[in-house]
């Protein structure tokens, strides 16, 4: 019976974490800013964001993790099939099914903005793509 790599699973959820801090940092980080309505004041500490930035690498170490027992079943289906590219095609069945829907909620009864809303998913559209092409290629 194969197991989950949990090497894969690592190496997914840091690469995970580092695209999060590229998108809400250096690459679009200022387009983030705009889109949530967030105001730097120039006072804002590292040692403040520690704190978010742990739950944030453990959270991205639970997807990673769930996203690989689930590619262990899925691997066998017609549906997804083994290699990077089933990885990758199951990973956006997971975001679209699941991601995408369940946030969108916030837009619709929530009042959230709709372009951050798409901004997010499509950072998650990106960061799922890429853990499933790590998960599958182990």
């Amino acid at each position: 019976m194969a197991s989950i790599n949990l090497l894969a699973v690592t190496v997914a959820a840091l690469t995970a974490f580092v695209l999060g801090f590229l998108f809400h940092g250096p690459v679009s980080g200022k387009l983030w800013m705009k889109l949530a309505n967030i105001h730097p004041t120039g006072d804002e500490k590292f040692k403040d964001m520690v704190p978010q930035m742990l739950w944030n690498l453990l959270v991205q170490f639970v997807t990673a993790f769930v996203l690989a027992v689930i590619y262990l079943f899925a691997s066998s289906s017609p549906y997804i099939g083994k290699g990077i590219c089933g990885g990758m095609i199951l990973a956006v069945w997971i975001w679209a099914g699941f991601l995408v829907t369940s946030s969108s909620i916030e837009v619709i009864w929530m009042g959230r903005n709709y372009k951050l809303w798409l901004f997010e998913v499509v950072c998650s559209l990106i960061v799922m793509v890429t853990m499933g092409a790590i998960i599958a290629a182990w």
